[in-house]
C-alpha cells in the first residue's frame, strides 16, 4: 500500500530538518492525518533509525517537538523522530469535542469497537500501519526495521502497550508520566476512554494495558523504561498507577534491566519534567537501536 504524503513544511534544525507532512489515513477513516518527522544530517548510504513519539492528552503532532527537547540529542545521536498526532481530526462524531480527555485530542492509541466510533477512531492502526507506510513512501534515507517509541501521559500508556504488543516491530519502549493501568477502575481517564470507545469498555481495554500485557511477556527480551514524578497531580489522583505496573513487571520475573521505572522526588506531569529526563531517555534508545544492524 502506497499513500499519497504531502510536505506542509521544512524547519532546519540541529543541522538536519524538521518537516511536517500530511496523508489521509485508512486508519482514520480517510481522514487527513498530520505528522512530523525530523532527519537528521547523515549520508544518504547510512539510513538512520525510528523513534517514535506519542503525545498526551489534548496535544497534537508539534507538541513533541516544540516542547519535548528530544530535537538536539536525537540529531547527535543520528536517530530520527516521528511525532504523531493523538487522535482524528474532523470525525464528526456527535460530543467529540465536550471534553478534554475524550474525544478530539484523545484518541488513548486504541482501536474503538463502539459504533459511532469504529470508522474513525482507530489510532492504534494509524501507529503501527499507517505512519509507517507514510514514512516509507517519503522515500528518505530511514531504516524502519531499527524502530523504537515512546511517549508521555496518555502517550506513554500508547507507547508502552504498542510496544508489548509489537516486540518484533519495535527495539524498545520509554514512558514519561504514563497511563500504566487504565482498565483499572481507579484510573477515571481509562474509564471514560475504555467506556466511550469499547463495547466492553475497561475489561476490553485490558487488551490495549500495559500492567496486563506485561503479565503476558514472560521469557521476552524487554527494553523498557518508564519515568514519573512524585508531584505529578495525576500521579496523586490515582490516573497513572506506576506501582500497578512495577508489581505485575516483578511478578512476571522481569528485572530492572529489562523493565526500570523510577521515582523522581518533586517532579510534575509538565513538559518541564520530560524535557529534564529527555537526552536520557534519547540515549537510552540510541544504544539499543544502534546495536541491532
Amino acid at each position: 500500500m502506497s499513500l499519497k504524503v504531502e510536505k506542509l513544511s521544512s524547519n532546519k534544525c540541529f543541522g538536519g530538518e524538521l518537516n511536517k507532512y500530511k496523508f489521509n489515513s485508512p486508519a482514520l477513516g480517510g481522514l487527513d492525518a498530520q505528522f512530523n518527522v525530523f532527519i537528521p544530517m547523515l549520508p544518504e548510504s547510512h539510513p538512520c533509525p525510528v523513534l517514535y513519539y506519542l503525545g498526551g492528552l489534548t496535544c497534537n503532532e508539534d507538541t513533541g517537538a516544540w516542547k519535548g527537547g528530544f530535537i538536539r540529542d536525537a540529531a547527535r545521536e543520528g536517530i530520527a523522530l516521528v511525532f504523531a498526532d493523538t487522535s482524528p481530526r474532523g470525525a464528526g462524531v456527535e460530543g467529540e469535542d465536550k471534553e478534554w480527555d475524550f474525544g478530539t485530542g484523545a484518541g488513548f492509541y486504541i482501536n474503538a469497537t463502539r459504533s459511532e466510533y469504529i470508522k474513525h477512531y482507530n489510532m492504534y492502526d494509524h501507529i503501527i500501519k499507517d505512519l509507517p507506510e507514510a514514512i516509507k513512501s517519503l522515500g528518505i534515507s530511514l531504516d524502519l526495521s531499527r524502530s523504537s517509541i515512546f511517549g508521555h501521559s496518555m502517550g506513554g500508556h500508547g507507547a508502552l502497550s504498542i510496544y508489548l504488543l509489537n516486540t518484533d516491530m519495535f527495539q524498545s519502549a520509554s514512558a514519561f508520566s504514563a497511563i500504566f493501568n487504565p482498565s483499572n477502575p481507579e484510573c477515571q481517564w481509562g474509564k471514560k476512554a475504555l467506556s466511550g470507545y469499547l463495547n466492553g469498555g475497561q475489561e476490553e481495554g485490558k487488551a490495549n494495558d500495559a500492567t496486563e500485557l506485561i503479565r503476558k511477556a514472560k521469557g521476552k527480551d524487554l527494553h523498557i523504561l518508564a519515568d514519573f514524578g512524585t508531584e505529578d497531580q495525576f500521579y496523586k489522583q490515582k490516573q497513572l498507577l506506576p506501582e500497578n505496573f512495577i508489581e505485575a513487571a516483578k511478578q512476571t520475573g522481569f528485572d530492572e534491566h529489562a523493565v526500570h521505572v523510577r521515582e523522581h522526588a518533586g517532579y510534575d506531569h509538565s513538559y518541564y519534567f520530560v524535557s529534564t529526563f529527555a537526552p536520557e531517555h534519547v540515549k537510552y534508545h540510541a544504544k539499543l537501536l544502534h546495536r541491532k544492524t
